[in-house]
């Protein structure tokens, strides 16, 4: 699964994140990688713990958490502390694949979904595309700002060197209640089905709410 959602944050969003970004501190950000990343690892992450980074946080994870297509498709049970990062100067992230755990709130988290929030328009930077490795090939992606990349935390990828301008971007992880993708597949699909029936159909609905419900009940961790 390699999933674009778009319009997470509207255009006028986009900009107040990136205007209260600039005034955050800023830090290497191979502090935060796993020990086999950090030597592919060079962009810069902002310091989330002061009042501004902290405010910052819960909007971008109100977003992302409360919207209707990634709480579909995710199925989450628990999100990671979100990271902010900017990469420009030639810094990339070469490739790795995310940590099978993390810690949030304390606790440790599995992570099934990585995700991509991008805050830099693409035609204000070169390169920096995020590069997806799958068996059918790689998927590179670099949408418009206010787009939302979900893909499988345990793929190997790469965000591409950024040969000029600045790549701004919101990462993070989901733990999903549904552990393994191909049930979240079958759920999405079913829950489309759903949506596509007319209005009508409300029997064929009924049985579909009970046909997802059941599955929910078989699968949730």
């Amino acid at each position: 699964m390699f999933l674009t959602i778009p319009d997470i944050l509207t255009a006028e969003d986009v900009e107040r994140v990136r205007q209260k970004a600039g005034s955050l501190d800023w830090r290497d950000g191979r502090s935060t990688a796993g020990r086999s990343a950090r030597s592919v690892k060079e962009n810069l992450q902002a310091d989330m713990k002061s009042e501004l980074g902290q405010g910052l946080h819960e909007f971008l994870l109100n977003a992302i958490s409360s919207n209707l297509a990634v709480k579909s498709i995710a199925r989450p049970k628990r999100f990671s502390r979100l990271l902010l990062s900017r990469t420009q100067d030639g810094g990339h992230y070469g490739h790795h694949v995310d940590n099978a755990l993390m810690t949030a709130d304390s606790r440790k988290m599995r992570t099934d979904l990585s995700f991509t929030l991008f805050l830099s328009d693409p035609d204000i930077y070169e390169g920096g595309e995020l590069s997806l490795v799958t068996a059918a090939g790689d998927f590179a992606a670099k949408p418009k700002a206010g787009s939302l990349i979900l893909y499988p935390s345990g793929s190997i990828h790469e965000v591409k060197p950024v040969t000029s301008g600045v790549r701004l971007a919101c990462v993070g992880w989901i733990e999903s209640r549904i552990q393994r993708a191909d049930e979240r597949e079958i759920l999405f699909d079913l829950e489309g089905v759903r949506e596509a029936l007319p209005k009508s159909a409300r029997e064929q609905k009924l049985v579909l709410d009970k046909t997802v419900s059941n599955l929910i009940r078989m699968w949730a961790r």
